[in-house]
């Protein structure tokens, strides 16, 4: 795993959701965005960067995370935000 994913998970219809850190180590605020990888587990997985569904700044990692995990983990969500940025 990247050290700039700071969470990942499968979704059972094959994409991969992932947390990543885009400001660099250590400095705060962190930036984070949400971003679905549509071609996991393809030869295309990795090409590019994922489409962003969410961008945040927050005071740590960890409270990146917690602020993103529940979407992140919530596949009705996911989809939702995907057919909100008109990616699905």
């Amino acid at each position: 795993m990247s050290d700039d994913i700071l969470f990942r998970r499968s979704m059972p219809h094959g994409p991969s959701v992932h947390i990543r850190r885009t400001s660099e180590p250590g400095v705060t605020p962190v930036r984070v965005v949400l971003e679905v990888e549509r071609r996991a587990g393809t030869p295309r997985a990795g090409l590019g960067i994922p489409p962003a569904l969410i961008h945040l700044e927050a005071e740590s990692e960890a409270a990146a995370i917690a602020a993103l995990e529940s979407k992140a983990m919530d596949d009705r969500a996911i989809v939702q935000l995907l057919r909100d940025k008109g990616l699905r």
